[in-house]
């Protein structure tokens, strides 16, 4: 999420499995003489990876491992085209990860960082069979890399995910709409977002949310899709927004025309995923740079303590983020419930920060 989008963290105190995953290793961990090699590979240059790479980079450097000191890294991006990626484009991407991966295991670094799906579910088998280290962030689902669950990544590998609890994320947004009943979800065939509508629609149902879904194309407009769902008047009451990259292209083109949409219709907006939205009244989900942050804690046990990434577990950030534009919700007619109220605090840029604890 960009700048004016303030990452505000909900409940810092249990991001991660201790209240103390954040702090420094102890000094006697620390090796002194030694250039730690990192490479980091990834599929497409996108805003999310890159406040993944940075919470990264901050957890290493809380522990001494500094870019320029002890730390040499190498950083690829593999160029991939998203809207209009085809079967052979697709095939193309792969064979691009298998020769990186190759390239890597010639260079024999001490770690490997890969960020987001593609990566690391085709690179992590040439990888472990050269018995070099792998950590992953920005990862929906660990099982959908080969993990064994959400907490054992397997062999030679170990990492974060942005996986959150869609019960615990649609409680919130039920909390704040209880009128609502009825959300609209459009997503394409990303897997992120085939996903998240699916945990939506179980999870829903426990709460009386009934999710309608549709699925477009990546170069298709939004606004059919949000005209058919929303029936002048008579269809859905909300519009739930996947972790599904197709609101990020184009400029952001769909985010903005459904923005648009609900606010002319006065329906409300709300994100499932820590991506930027025009117009969206609240956002639930996993922050990329908090998640990268917990993968760069256990790349420095990896580092300093030689600690094998099989014993490490797969962090997560146990309770979602959460920001509400109030201004937004107002213009709904929706008065926030006193409970919110009562764990607001101090925002940036217009948005609020809601400090509570895990359920």
């Amino acid at each position: 999420m960009p700048k004016t989008y303030a990452v505000l963290v909900f409940a810092l105190s249990v991001l991660s499995r201790s209240a103390s995953a954040f702090e420094p290793l102890p000094p006697e961990t620390m090796d002194e003489t030694h250039t730690f090699r990192v490479e980091v590979l990834q599929v497409t240059d996108i805003e999310p990876y890159q406040e993944a790479y940075a919470g990264f980079l901050s957890a290493l450097q809380r522990n001494d491992v500094v870019a320029g000191k002890n730390l040499d890294i190498n950083r690829v991006k593999i160029d991939f085209d998203i809207e209009n990626g085809g079967f052979w484009s697709r095939l193309g991407v792969l064979m691009r990860i298998r020769q990186e991966a190759a390239r890597i295991v010639a260079a024999k670094p001490d770690l490997v960082l890969t960020i987001g799906t593609p990566a690391t579910k085709f690179a992590r088998g040439m990888l472990a069979d050269a018995h070099i280290p792998l950590v992953f962030t920005a990862v929906a689902n660990p099982e959908d890399v080969g993990c064994l669950s959400l907490e054992d990544a397997g062999p030679g590998a170990t990492g974060s995910t942005l996986y959150a609890d869609m019960g615990h994320s649609l409680k919130v947004v039920h909390d704040i709409f209880p009128h609502v009943s009825r959300i609209g979800m459009i997503h394409t065939d990303d897997e992120n977002g085939v996903a998240n509508v699916a945990a939506a629609a179980a999870s829903g149902r426990s709460m009386n949310m009934n999710v309608t879904s549709r699925l477009v194309a990546k170069t298709d407009s939004i606004i059919p899709s949000l005209k058919e769902l929303y029936d002048d008047g008579k269809g859905v009451q909300m519009y739930a927004v996947p972790l599904d990259t197709y609101y990020g292209l184009r400029h952001y083109e769909a985010a903005v025309d459904l923005g648009n949409f609900g606010a002319e219709h006065k329906i409300p907006v709300v994100t499932l995923a820590m991506v930027r939205v025009p117009g969206a009244a609240l956002y639930v989900g996993a922050d990329f740079g908090m998640v990268g942050s917990l993968a760069g804690v256990q790349a420095a046990k990896i580092l300093k303590r030689r600690v094998k990434p099989d014993v490490l577990p797969i962090l997560r950030q146990e309770v979602p983020t959460v920001l509400i534009d109030p201004q937004r919700v107002a213009s709904l007619g929706v008065q926030l419930p006193q409970a919110i109220l009562d764990h607001k605090t101090d925002g940036k840029n217009g948005f609020w920060q809601i400090e509570l604890v895990k359920q």
